[in-house]
């Protein structure tokens, strides 16, 4: 697995991303980490640094890049596609903790199902208090955990599905479901931002990222538009439970002008 990580400023997040990922137990994978930060660099801080240092004592190979100019999510997305070689490859955004057995329980699911993506939908957990039923009305297991190809658009019953990661919804799911530790079911998304375990030639097939050049500098939902046509051909789930926490840092997404998935898709 080949973990690709756009990241944008935030130290002190990237560093605790990379010790939930040096936490895992498994599957095999490296890292490659794409700095934007204008000035100094993130990936030069004593606390990134370190858990760095830290993967690769683990033999777990760490590729640091600089990838200057900023031209998009899009693009950088591309940028980092493009240095992947294995057969899975994650995208995980540069603010989200991994527990331990994520990587190994999201490898497995997807192995099982055979489809284009599994996402970990990202949990905030300051939440945990604040239940909300009427979003999770529209959770709905893949049965037998067989994924099938499905079309989401605006206005499409999929699409409603979009409430189901808000907040902690997935981590009361998940207590409703009660899953045994270990194991994983598969459920209907609308899509999964922050954490997604791509078939890596499912994602090119589709055409990646490669749409970038066809978007202004600021936009939003890059990833919606590739999941959704990674869902059309190959089909693309959630997995519960998620694992993933989201530290609930201030976004450094501020300019969204333009939806993405919108411009690409025509819808």
């Amino acid at each position: 697995m080949d973990v690709l990580i756009p990241s944008f400023g935030r130290p002190a997040e990237l560093a605790v991303t990379l010790a939930g990922l040096a936490g895992q137990e498994g599957p095999a994978f490296r890292v490659i980490l794409s700095d934007q930060t204008e000035g100094e660099a993130a990936i030069r801080q004593p606390a990134v640094r370190a858990m760095v240092r830290v993967l690769e004592a683990q033999g777990r190979p760490v590729r640091l890049e600089r990838h200057l100019p900023r031209r998009g999510l899009a693009e950088h997305r591309n940028f980092l596609l493009g240095l992947a070689s294995a057969p899975s490859v994650l995208f995980l955004d540069n603010d989200v903790w991994l527990e331990p057995g994520s990587l190994d329980r999201m490898s497995r699911a997807l192995q099982a199902a055979g489809c284009g993506f599994v996402g970990s939908a990202v949990q905030g957990l300051s939440y945990l208090d604040d239940s909300r039923p009427h979003e999770r009305s529209a959770f709905e297991l893949w049965p037998g955990n067989e994924v099938r190809p499905e079309r989401i658009r605006p206005g499409t019953d999929g699409f409603a599905r979009w409430p189901l990661h808000n907040a902690a919804n997935l981590a009361h799911a998940a207590a409703e479901l009660a899953v045994p530790p270990g194991e994983w079911r598969l459920y209907h998304v609308a899509w999964v931002g922050g954490c997604v375990l791509f078939d890596r030639r499912a994602l090119v097939d589709c055409g990646g990222f490669e749409f970038w050049d066809r978007l202004p500098l600021g936009h939003a939902g890059e990833d919606v538009a590739a999941q959704w046509r990674v869902m059309e051909r190959y089909g693309g789930a959630g997995i519960i439970p998620s694992g993933a926490v989201h530290l609930e840092a201030p976004t450094t997404v501020v300019d969204r002008d333009t939806d993405a998935a919108r411009e690409i898709l025509g819808q």
